[in-house]
């Protein structure tokens, strides 16, 4: 690593106020420029130098040099959520590529800065990460490398298994401990009376009846968990016999796993707020004439769509575009959304300039989820061709299945939905009374992959120490699959049996 050439670093100030006058708002950026064998290194780590050691970076370096060495790909830049932020460039790139890389990360600085789901990140996840990677060591120091390793491969196969809604805290031990009493010397709760009135007052049959109510409630209380969660790897961490040293390896992937999630969740969004800026601030600022042609290509390749593939760089960017020029022409609200002349809202143009805020409220408090479910529109689907596309089983080729927009939105939904991962719950720790683990799969239209559920149930168990079970469907076929340790198995589950809320079993079953 090394600090910026004068020439860089000019540049640099530039483009940091240029972006600043344009309401960018971002912590303190901080640029290293690293060779391609480094940055490939860094890519490995997720960004972070100082991550834990584990095989599965390794392989990913060598996947990632592999693949710049015979010129399939190669990366530009890299940039880290945290505070101050830190971003990498690439030596050997052409100067039009430097600033065209230092305006995008300007762009992403501003997203993890503002936008609502990167609000509780770690922003100092260097640190952190330094820290997990102390940890670990240590362990693997005290336990043994194989079996810290081993370890680690387990949780990272179920480190999507968290909450995507909010990263909330379990029941504490201290809770869970206040159940641990014998039922039978519960006080029942008594009407005052007189010694002469008590058996009028507290008949016998009074007393039964609350305390039949009073171990009922007792019951509930004893149950874990007490509803639906779907931060499972929380669950295991709280209840799960597991020895000391793991609990804190997989307390570690959760933490991570939650560090990461943000980006996954606001993937389009984050990359279309960065290109939309970078071409601004490089078209409008800091082009030269001489540059044009290799910035027209360098952005050019960044938002190709060729083949079908789906860029969120290019969807992100149009998208704000689309958002901007629509807030700019007042192609919004109830007037225009009731208008049914079709030449008259084609022409509408009450050249209201909301565009530049609205699109810096929609960066602030949307996910890529949302944003495409406010402001995909059948216009930018037209404009763009996006379409849905099959198997053809006659051909065994993928053709264009669908261009209709509720179509293309809808999958467009289905995908993003919870990151495109299965809605997995813990209902139940004590099921049938043997302290097994029972999972929900929320059925969203979506089947489970099988194998890859078999595979996690094996991690469960390794977790768990007991039998494991998750129930999904098939179809319209409820199904139990199980793992005992040593076979895994697979059941149909009547519909009377089958939980249907994630809660209670007496949910009747949809048809």
């Amino acid at each position: 690593m090394s600090d910026l050439p004068r020439e860089l670093a000019l540049h640099k100030e530039e483009i940091e106020k240029i972006a600043s006058n344009y309401g960018l708002d971002f912590y303190t950026t901080i640029f290293e420029i690293v060779d391609y064998d480094v940055m490939n290194q860094l890519a490995s780590y997720g960004g972070f130098p100082t991550r834990y050691p584990h095989w599965s970076f390794g392989m990913e370096y060598e996947r990632l040099s592999k693949s710049h060495h015979y010129g399939l790909s190669k990366i530009y830049e890299m940039v880290i959520n945290n505070d101050p932020v830190v971003a990498y460039l690439m030596r050997g790139n052409s100067l039009m590529d430097q600033k065209l890389v230092m305006a995008h990360v300007y762009g992403h600085a501003d997203f993890f800065k503002n936008n609502a789901y990167f609000g509780t990140t770690n922003r100092k996840a260097i640190d952190m990460m330094a820290n997990h990677a102390v940890q670990i060591r240590r362990f693997v120091e005290n336990i043994g490398a194989e079996r810290v390793e081993s370890f680690i491969d387990l949780c990272l196969t179920i480190d999507n298994l968290i909450d995507p809604r909010a990263n909330f805290p379990v029941e504490s031990a201290q809770e869970a401990s206040a159940y641990d009493v014998d039922p039978s010397r519960l006080p029942v709760a008594k009407l005052k009376a007189k010694d002469y009135m008590e058996k009028y007052i507290n008949p016998p049959e009074f007393l039964a009846e609350q305390r039949k109510k009073l171990l009922q409630e007792h019951e509930e209380k004893r149950k874990i968990p007490q509803r639906p969660v779907q931060d499972v790897l929380a669950f295991l961490i709280q209840y799960a016999p597991l020895e000391n040293w793991e609990r804190e390896v997989l307390s570690i992937i959760r933490e991570e796993a939650y560090y990461f999630l943000p980006q996954a969740q606001t993937k389009i969004m984050n990359e279309g707020w960065a290109s939309y800026w970078h071409s601004t601030i490089m078209t409008k600022h800091k082009l030269e004439d001489s540059e044009i042609v290799d910035y027209a290509n360098s952005h050019a390749g960044t938002m190709s769509m060729a083949g079908g593939r789906f860029n969120p760089y290019k969807i992100g960017i149009e998208l704000f575009r689309h958002i901007e020029e629509r807030w700019d022409m007042g192609r919004f609200g109830t007037d225009y959304d009731n208008c049914e002349n079709i030449a008259e809202k084609k022409a509408w143009n009450k050249e209201t300039n909301l565009g530049r805020k609205k699109i810096f409220e929609v960066r602030k408090v949307y996910n890529d989820l949302m944003f495409i479910d406010e402001f995909l529109t059948p216009e930018f689907c037209q404009e763009h061709k996006l379409f849905t596309f099959a198997l053809n089983p006659k051909s065994n080729e993928y053709e264009i299945a669908s261009r209709e927009f509720e179509k293309i939105k809808q999958q467009l939904l289905f995908q993003l939905t919870n990151r495109g991962s299965p809605f997995i719950f813990v209902v139940d720790g004590n099921y049938q009374n043997r302290g097994e683990l029972y999972l929900w799969h929320r059925f969203e239209g979506a089947e489970l992959k099988l194998a890859t559920a078999k595979e996690s149930l094996k991690t469960l168990f390794h977790c768990w120490r007991r039998p494991v079970h998750i129930q999904t469907q098939l179809q319209d076929q409820f199904k139990l699959l199980s793992f005992d340790g040593k076979e895994l198995s697979e059941k149909n589950l009547p519909k009377e049996e089958a939980y249907t809320d994630g809660w209670g079993r007496e949910t009747e079953v949809p048809d």
